[in-house]
């Protein structure tokens, strides 16, 4: 693998400072949170937000997809969701001519980017129906798989475990995430600059988009970025520790509204 030159560099950074900007720009009060996001993305790892209700989880990936252009998609997760709701399913169809055949139609699951809107109120049964997805980013249906676009994310938002009507995610499925970010509430001054500044409520368009290809430029540029032998055999050690413990996933970053990553 060549070493990245500084003239590589230089395009990419930025691009991803300008993204940051226009996310910075559409949802205020929380870079340190947006600048996690974006380190998830870059690294193909699906991201799990969590949360109380009404704090901007689902502005900030429907935010993320427009200023990215990525075919996204939302489920809303209910106790009633099937796993044919999430990957899709076959339905008899007659042909032309007469005669009938079972036709796969695709579920939301088919996209770029997946808004796992509160997947822990979903039963642990439709939970499931996302764990071959976002491992081998395909679905299999009848003994038929089907890949998934390239590229795909889920980015999943989940309410604080106590609250009411909630499932507890599994090992596997929370294994899958490689951020858990936990979103905390927003302070008096960006209150006061989101009751100031818009109006209703809304969120404000963005004022940049990356291309596809600037994109690809970037996850091109991220995986050619030397880890170092100290760092690897860091993480090496680390890892097992991770069924040592009964805490959250071992890429667990908490990111309260107030605070600013150390």
């Amino acid at each position: 693998m060549t070493l990245l030159s500084p003239d590589e560099i230089a395009p990419v950074k930025q691009d991803l400072d300008r993204t940051l900007a226009a996310l910075d720009s559409m949802l205020l009060g929380r870079p340190a949170l947006h600048r996690l996001v974006i380190a998830g993305i870059l690294a193909r790892g699906h991201i799990l937000l969590e949360g109380l209700p009404g704090l901007g989880k689902t502005a900030l990936v429907t935010a993320l997809a427009k200023i990215l252009e990525l075919d996204a998609k939302r489920i809303q997760f209910t106790p009633d969701l099937m796993p044919s709701d999430i990957v899709g399913s076959h339905i008899l169809e007659t042909r032309p001519d007469g005669s009938r055949e079972m036709a796969f139609k695709p579920g939301p699951v088919f996209c770029n980017l997946l808004l796992a809107d509160e997947i822990n109120r979903a039963s642990p049964k439709t939970q499931s129906a996302l764990l071959e997805t976002m491992q081998e980013r395909s679905v299999t249906l009848m003994g038929v798989t089907r890949q998934l676009p390239n590229p795909f994310f889920v980015l999943a938002s989940q309410n604080p475990i106590e609250l009411e009507g909630t499932y507890p995610l599994p090992e596997a499925q929370t294994d899958r995430f490689l951020f858990r970010l936990r979103v905390g509430s927003p302070d008096a001054a960006t209150l006061t600059a989101i009751i100031s500044s818009r109006s209703q409520g809304k969120m404000p368009d963005p004022n940049f988009s990356l291309s596809k290809d600037a994109l690809t430029r970037a996850f091109d540029t991220a995986s050619r970025v030397v880890l170092p032998d100290a760092v690897a055999s860091w993480i090496g050690r680390l890892a097992p520790l991770r069924s040592l413990t009964d805490g959250p996933p071992l890429a667990s970053t908490t990111c309260e509204q107030s605070r600013s990553p150390s």
